[in-house]
């Protein structure tokens, strides 16, 4: 356990019970922060409490709905990290809702508290001319958090994997039950995968000092993958051979609206998702320039993702996680 707890650094996560915040929560903890966790439903985040040192974590409820519950979450934080999103926009949790107002309410919340340092995770996608509404709302939310609070730094991760993200968990549990999977667009936009772990080593940096304030960082991995070659490789990893349907976009987006009814954890893909897959998803040659990549947040070597994924989707081969280890 770490041994130079810093009992005065305190650092806040809204959405800490996340996938993402989960990863922020534990790296945060092994540098010696004691860390607030704030979440909508802090009885449901006790996995959070292993990651640090008795007493370190603490989760707390809030809502980026609620102004009042904002403000006693992060009350006396030096840092403040906002990993809140959604991918789907249901009802009160809708993209206006927590991806912009949400985000403004963090931001100024966080400068009137006097805290320091204020991060804010974004998307890749994020553009105020996409015809994606996520998209738009994450710009929307950039926007909002620079305006409250100018030395905010923004973090605009490309897809983000790990033992529970919801891209290659969800295709690989697809291929397990479905005799064919959808090559959308022909498999071909471009996506630049990046390891959670790798995005939450460069917050812990940034709590630290490291980056410029006032900054867009475009996070993406060391690779470059087609669609396609990402459901290659979910299906190699869960050892499943599945065909391709060849399927144009408004096909996709079609499936998508007679789907419409399903529940999000159902739902193969929405049509906001349809409408992001037309457009690559990888770090920016201005980034790259300009150095506002995960590199310049003190991440040297990213994980590839033939490095962790294999291990993760294990449990979707046909024999199981734990056939490999039989006699």
């Amino acid at each position: 356990m770490n041994e130079r707890l810093q009992t005065d650094g305190l650092a806040t996560v809204f959405g800490g019970s996340g996938f993402v915040g989960r990863y922020v929560v534990r790296a945060l903890a092994s540098r010696g922060w004691r860390v607030r966790a704030a979440c909508r439903r802090p009885d449901l985040a006790g996995h959070l409490q292993p990651m640090g040192a008795v007493g370190q974590i603490h989760a707390v409820q809030a809502n980026l709905r609620y102004a009042t519950s904002v403000a006693e979450a992060l009350a006396k934080s030096d840092v403040v990290v906002n990993c809140v999103g959604v991918l789907a926009s249901t009802g009160k949790q809708s993209f206006d809702a927590i991806h912009e107002r949400g985000a403004r309410l963090v931001a100024r919340s966080a400068r009137e508290a006097g805290v320091t340092t204020f991060i804010h995770v974004s998307a890749l996608s994020a553009d105020v001319k996409s015809p994606s509404e996520y998209a738009k709302s994450k710009a929307a939310g950039e926007a909002a958090v620079l305006e409250e609070f100018p030395d905010a730094i923004i973090l605009r991760p490309s897809i983000v994997f790990g033992p529970e993200d919801e891209f290659f968990n969800r295709f690989a549990s697809m291929a397990r039950i479905s005799p064919v999977l959808p090559l959308i667009g022909g498999g071909r936009t471009k996506f630049q995968p990046v390891y959670v772990g790798d995005l939450a080593e460069a917050i812990a940096n940034i709590s630290e000092g490291v980056g410029d304030p006032g900054t867009v960082y475009e996070i993406g991995g060391p690779q470059q993958l087609s669609f396609r070659q990402l459901l290659d490789r979910t299906q190699e990893y869960s050892n499943r051979k599945r065909a391709y349907l060849p399927m144009p976009f408004w096909l996709a987006k079609l499936q998508a609206l007679l789907t419409w009814p399903l529940p999000n954890g159902l739902r193969p893909i929405t049509v906001d998702q349809v409408r992001m897959l037309r457009r690559p998803n990888v770090v920016s040659d201005a980034a790259k320039t300009e150095g506002r990549t995960l590199a310049a947040l003190g991440v040297q070597r990213a994980h590839a993702v033939d490095a962790v994924v294999p291990g993760y989707l294990e449990r979707f081969t046909p024999k199981g996680q734990f056939s490999s280890y039989k006699n």
